[in-house]
């Protein structure tokens, strides 16, 4: 995978679009790009990313703690940002489930109306992140909540150079998603010593993709609502190579234009799309 290869859109399937869009257009401050009875496309004003809503009204709920979305997080471009955006979600008395000190960032944890894990995040300068053996040793330690309030000027929505940071993925089984996201994506393995999970990353990020075996492992229903897809933007050419690879292995996956489409092991599908060629 490039080292420049971004994470830049995100679809989820909810049941309730009308709820969805209360949360992440109204509270959030996501803006509607395209919005009609099948769904929605959000994204902040800088267009770093997008959020897409599949309306689907007759899926079944994802059981909690099934493989799938264990959560996608939001990056916010500094403390003050992330403040900001946290006293909104207070002032509008939206249950926050849990607040850490990763020591290469400083998180929020929360889930979206139909329980879709969500991380508001920001990082530390990279010089801080913790290193030790040539491994990344990132912590979960307790955040000083009330120092980091203080930053912010009033409630905010997202700032509208908000970017989609990673996602993490509840797996039934580590080594199968080790296999998959480095050996057939080519990410980066960039800490193996936190208990029941691992962490990938594109170029030196912290990770990009994190996986956890730390629920039950039980499959959700085809169909059910949660993560549908989520897509990489990468350099000109990268989707022609990672097809020859794919053909190589023996690996099943869809070709259309310039992108390529495949499913990772917990059943979501996977998009590397390369972007426009700069005139």
């Amino acid at each position: 995978m490039p080292q420049d290869a971004q994470l830049v859109e995100l679809r989820l399937r909810v049941r309730d679009l009308a709820r969805a869009l209360e949360f992440y257009r109204d509270l959030l401050g996501l803006q509607p790009e395209e919005l009609d009875a099948a769904g929605a496309r959000l994204a902040p004003a800088g267009r770093g990313f997008a959020l897409e809503l599949e309306h689907a009204p007759e899926a079944s709920p994802r059981p909690q703690g099934s493989v799938g979305l264990y959560h996608f997080a939001l990056l916010l471009p500094d403390r003050a940002a992330l403040a900001e955006v946290v006293r909104r979600l207070v002032d509008a008395e939206w249950p926050l489930e849990g607040a850490s000190d990763h020591g290469v960032s400083e998180a929020f944890y929360l889930s979206d109306p139909e329980g879709n894990g969500l991380e508001l995040y920001r990082d530390r300068p990279r010089e801080l992140w913790p290193w030790r053996g040539g491994e990344l040793r990132m912590v979960t330690k307790a955040l000083d909540v009330g120092a980091l309030l203080r930053e912010a000027r009033s409630p905010a929505p997202l700032r509208p150079d908000t970017r989609l940071g990673h996602v993490h993925l509840s797996v039934a089984d580590l080594e199968q998603a080790e296999a998959f996201y480095a050996g057939v994506l080519g990410l980066a393995v960039t800490q193996r010593s936190y208990p029941g999970a691992l962490f990938f990353a594109a170029g030196d990020y912290h990770h990009h993709v994190g996986v956890n075996v730390w629920g039950p492992r039980r499959p959700a229903p085809e169909g059910s609502t949660g993560l549908v897809r989520y897509a990489w933007s990468t350099p000109p050419g990268t989707a022609a190579s990672l097809v020859e690879d794919l053909h190589a292995r023996g690996v099943p996956h869809r070709r259309a234009d310039s992108e390529v489409r495949l499913v990772d092991p917990a059943g979501v599908e996977v998009v590397v799309r390369d972007r426009p060629t700069e005139l």
